[in-house]
């Protein structure tokens, strides 16, 4: 038993740093920090390796070129583009609002503050595309609607002495605008072109806190790095090269990236202005000969971080949904997630169906655990004689005591197995409902039973009455009422607290995780009060001594 205890005690502590962790990080200002391989900084950092020059990274206030707006409106999203340049004003998405109630602002990821370092602007040789030079549009239209299909437009001007084409392509069914570059070398001598392409939003995007903080992240070899620190975002920023996928700001629930058609040498660099969070994309070098042209092709993701959706798009744009370790196991509970709210047509109600569904699966796992420590209380009192008598002989002590398991067919680490098992399908859940965007504003019980109080009416977001944190604690505390007490007095009193402890913790989570967790112990003390049921009729005179 005691075994068990210290076990127990030990993943229990675990769970407090995990969730804990984020708190004391987000107070004290830490963060890790993306390195950089030597070789590569040197070549694309000075006079630092990790400190960015001035003239690489400040993009210059907007400052508008002949032109106008031209709006693009899909099913999606209303979005207005600059023709002097071809940077975003505005990004409006159409399904998706600030609030929770039916008549908040649309979210707007480009919004006054975001359109100030004009993203989707193109930097040649340092030169921004949006306040030099002269551009056009093609054709007389005012506009571009998009009810069905694809539909075009195409910008051309001239910066830095060379003659650029932008044609963008926007889709009915998708957040993913793809542009074709044209760059051609109008000159009578052998030029080189660097061109930096740039997304930005603002810090308005994200709830802020813990569970949605606005941050830099980008896709290098496969693997997501991401960086939140405002320190390091304000005064160095960060920078990678190498084989970039894709980068951009991002918050927990929407994404505004830059997709490079070529990962290869590519560098990222990216920095924190005020609230506005940016990135610079720039690809390989291009040399272009005199009356030469190039072509190159870019995509940007600007909208929600919906998992399929990304998927469709690539597989490495899908990790900007970070699942975790345990992303195979968090997937396939998002699906049943996903497959019980079609059905009840309530977040809520499907994730207490799927939490008990996870219970029905693990009753036979955590029925032993219980019948295991059953067995170890029966033999607490021999294990206390044997503690008694050897307490001055630790090796004779643990020599008897295994003796005492053989002889009773005890496995003391038996009880244990089963919760070791069921952690990878915990923090699966943890951070499929942490990241699910189908969450986001998706009410449970919206105003509190008899009231007009607004209650659950986003499981994103914290129980405001703290009615639902506050009960799971109280059965965690019935919880420990009903099993067996640690034998060490110092464990006694860690396990007192737990419950507050975890109360405490459980207060700013997302009311969705409280729920799951909520039920999760109202079924296991359900589970336990069987099992001392069972286990009396089994030992009516044990059970009454």
């Amino acid at each position: 038993m005691q075994d068990n205890k210290n076990l127990i005690l030990a993943v229990v502590l675990c769970l407090i740093v995990l969730f804990g962790w984020g708190y004391v990080a987000e107070y004290m200002g830490w963060a890790p920090k993306p390195q950089m391989p030597a070789q590569e900084s040197e070549k694309t950092v000075a006079p630092q390796k990790q400190s960015l020059p001035v003239q690489e990274t400040t993009i210059p206030v907007f400052t508008p070129s002949p032109g106008r707006d031209f709006p693009v409106n899909t099913p999606l999203y209303d979005a207005v583009f600059y023709t002097g340049g071809g940077s975003l004003r505005s990004f409006v998405l159409k399904n998706y609002h600030t609030g929770i109630l039916p008549d908040s602002p649309l979210v707007n990821l480009v919004d006054e503050h975001t359109a100030l370092v004009a993203p989707l602007g193109l930097v040649v040789n340092g030169q921004p595309s949006w306040s030099t030079g002269k551009w056009s549009i093609s054709g007389n239209s005012s506009s571009l609607v998009v009810q069905n299909g694809e539909g075009s437009f195409t910008l051309t001007g001239e910066t830095d002495n060379f003659i650029i084409s932008r044609h963008f392509t926007v889709s009915a069914d998708t957040y993913l605008i793809k542009e074709k570059i044209t760059v051609a070398n109008p000159d009578s001598k052998t030029r080189s072109a660097r061109i930096r392409y740039t997304t930005a939003m603002d810090a308005s995007q994200a709830s802020g806190g813990q569970y949605d903080s606005m941050r830099l992240a980008w896709d290098d070899n496969g693997s997501l790095d991401e960086e939140s620190s405002s320190k390091t975002l304000t005064t160095t920023g960060v920078q990678a090269t190498g084989k970039i996928y894709w980068a951009g700001p991002m918050s927990t629930y929407f994404l505004a990236a830059v997709i490079p058609s070529n990962p290869h040498g590519v560098t990222m660099m990216g920095r924190q202005e005020k609230t506005v969070f940016r990135t610079a994309v720039e690809g390989e070098e291009t040399i272009l000969a005199p009356g030469e042209s190039r072509e190159i092709e870019i995509s940007y993701w600007i909208g929600p971080k919906d998992r399929a959706q990304l998927n469709a798009v690539s597989e490495q744009l899908a990790k900007s949904i970070d699942l975790g370790f345990f992303s195979g196991i968090a997937k396939g509970l998002l699906w049943l997630l996903e497959f019980f709210q079609k059905y009840v047509h309530n977040w809520g109600i499907a994730i207490i169906l799927l939490t008990i569904l996870i219970k029905a699966v693990f009753w036979p796992l955590t029925a032993k655990s219980y019948a295991s420590m059953e067995k170890m209380k029966e033999l607490q009192p021999m294990m206390l004689k044997i503690r008694e008598k050897y307490k001055n002989n630790k090796e004779e002590m643990n020599k008897e005591v295994m003796a005492l398991y053989k002889t009773y067919k005890v496995n003391p680490a038996s009880g244990c197995v089963p919760i070791l098992i069921q952690l990878p399908v915990f923090f699966g859940l943890y951070q499929a409902l942490l990241t699910s965007l189908a969450l986001r504003h998706a009410s449970f019980i919206t105003y509190l039973p008899g009231t007009d109080i607004i209650w659950l009416a986003d499981l994103s977001a914290k129980d405001p009455l703290y009615i639902t944190p506050i009960v799971m604690g109280i059965t965690m505390f019935l919880q420990q009422r009903m099993s067996p007490p640690a034998q060490d007095p110092m464990q006694q009193k860690i396990m007192m607290f737990l419950p507050l402890i975890f109360t405490v913790l459980f207060l700013n989570f997302p009311s969705g995780l409280v729920i799951y967790w909520l039920v999760n112990n109202i079924l296991s003390i359900f589970q336990q009060w069987l099992m001392m049921r069972k286990n009396r009729k089994k030992h009516p005179v044990a059970a009454k001594g």
